[in-house]
């Protein structure tokens, strides 16, 4: 158990399952299972892993800080998921 009183340890404490998903990325990353992508909206290469489900936490979005945080603040529908082809 998390004993620091930090926003994010809060955070932490609140949501055990978007920060168990947080933490297999972590993992499958460093053990080379998963690839990290450029933004898929503008393809910059420094990039945040987006979650659209927690329940699959390797299924992950790539996307920039800026709309990482756009799509956060503006809804799922700012940046629709692209069909794979």
């Amino acid at each position: 158990m998390l004993k620091t009183d930090t926003r994010q340890a809060n955070w932490r404490r609140a949501n055990p399952g978007k920060y168990e998903a947080h933490l297999a990325v972590q993992r499958a990353l460093k053990a080379g299972e998963i690839d990290r992508k450029t933004c898929e909206v503008c393809g910059v290469e420094a990039v945040d892993a987006h979650h659209d489900q927690y329940e699959e936490p390797l299924m992950v979005r790539w996307l920039c800080r800026r709309h990482h945080t756009r799509l956060h603040h503006y809804g799922e529908n700012m940046f629709p998921v692209r069909e794979c082809r």
